[in-house]
């Protein structure tokens, strides 16, 4: 680790990263799927060769964070397990399975003229991801990027510093038995933040797009401050309605599930609208499920006469993503005030819909924007790996290019193939 070096050195290291993932890009651009494949799967079995160094790494990182006061979320995402690396692996192996989306002919058609035009899906060129406490992350990204046919650069917190470097080893050894360049996957030699800025910036010219993995002040500076594109979400403040002509039932596993499975992901619901109609029936029964798991409730004035152990909600709690186990809840008139209250406080992340009449689900779907939209499940489920991807490199919630899961097709653009016969242009 360069930790103690001069804003010059830096510098200078993260020019020479660039230029080389700039040249890595063109090898990767041509490289066949085959070879790529190869190195996937060499990748994930040196990974497994080396459970007993990362686990040493990833006991190190957490060594380094004990006695911060960090939160239950933040040390569930940094620490790893034997279980948790076999799962890395088989992913490696899962995105090797997939179709590589370079060359893929998107559309096709005809002119009068007789031109015949293609458009064909080419990689971006070089990803910069900048993430927090997720080392799993440095695997995921390096394999996703490199079935897409693009060059990466890695920069992992200081927090999983160790975790990171011993992972991306795995990689580079995987890519070397490949005969690809070691340079298609790289990863910051620094925790200096004078590295992100570098990054930020683009590595004259080097980075075509930043992905940015980790907490609302990382996202809130990457997208503040990057001169290239950007695939990210700034928050996951993500609702769930439960519509009059719900089943119960199904309302209460959804619910429980999407709150309480794992408080700390993006796709986390963070708040619980209830239709009015449904008060006395449904309310009630919902809220003790999720006091039963454990979850804290900050309620509106309907909420509070059902469940006297709630807390009064503000009006900063309609805007907070917790990543704990709380929530909070409101009573709604019915999907049109849900769809007022989404479309006030949401983040644009992920919406769900417990319902069974198809007119409130149709409303739902049509008149609320978010990147991911659910019907009777868990908003969990907002994640690339549960859609068929075979992973992702993050959540976008913009709408340019990519949005929602971004997985390897996300991590392509295109261009035009115009085939001709001696036509000119009158």
């Amino acid at each position: 680790m360069l930790d103690k070096v001069s804003m010059s050195d830096v510098a200078a290291v993260m020019a020479e990263i660039g230029r080389n993932a700039k040249a890595a890009a063109r090898q990767l651009a041509v490289a066949s799927t085959e070879a790529k494949n190869r190195a996937l799967h060499a990748m994930a079995d040196a990974i497994v060769a080396n459970v007993a160094n990362i686990l040493a790494a990833n006991a190190e990182d957490l060594k380094q964070v004990e006695g911060k006061g960090l939160l239950p979320s933040f040390l569930d995402r940094l620490t790893l397990t034997e279980k948790g690396i076999a799962g890395m692996a088989q992913a490696l192996r899962e995105i090797a399975d997939f179709k590589d989306p370079v060359g893929e002919v998107i559309a096709a058609w005809e002119r009068p003229n007789g031109l015949q035009i293609e458009r064909v899906r080419t990689p971006l060129g070089v990803i910069g991801v900048i993430y927090e406490s997720r080392p799993n992350v440095t695997a995921d990204a390096g394999a996703l990027c490199l079935k897409a046919g693009n060059a990466v650069i890695l920069r992992g917190g200081s927090d999983s510093a160790y975790s990171s470097q011993a992972i991306h080893e795995c990689l580079v050894a995987g890519l070397k038995s490949a005969g690809l360049p070691e340079h298609a996957i790289q990863i910051v030699p620094t925790t200096d933040r004078a590295a992100v800025g570098a990054m930020l910036s683009g590595l004259d010219g080097a980075i075509d797009v930043i992905v940015p993995r980790g907490g609302k002040s990382l996202v809130a500076r990457v997208q503040s401050e990057a001169r290239v594109p950007v695939f990210a979400h700034l928050e996951g403040l993500c609702h769930i309605y439960v519509d009059a002509s719900a089943d119960l039932g199904m309302a209460e596993k959804i619910v429980v599930n999407a709150k309480m499975r794992r408080t700390g992901v993006c796709g986390a619901a963070e708040t619980l609208l209830v239709d009015k109609a449904a008060a006395d029936t449904h309310l009630a029964p919902l809220l003790q499920a999720l006091k039963g798991a454990g979850c804290e409730i900050r309620g509106s004035a309907e909420v509070l006469l059902a469940c006297p152990t709630a807390t009064a909600a503000t009006e900063e709690d309609w805007h907070t993503e917790y990543l704990d186990a709380v929530i909070s809840v409101a009573v709604v008139d019915g999907i049109d005030g849900a769809i007022r209250h989404i479309n006030t406080y949401s983040s644009s992340h992920t919406e769900a819909v417990i319902a069974e009449d198809p007119a409130v689900v149709a409303r739902f779907f049509n008149e609320i924007d978010s990147a991911i939209l659910l019907h009777n499940a868990s908003t969990q489920f907002a994640d690339g790996g549960e859609f068929g991807m075979g992973g992702e490199i993050g959540i976008s919630t913009g709408k340019m290019h990519a949005r929602g899961p971004v997985g390897v097709e996300q991590l392509t653009s295109f261009k035009y193939r115009v085939h001709g016969t001696g036509q000119i242009r009158p």
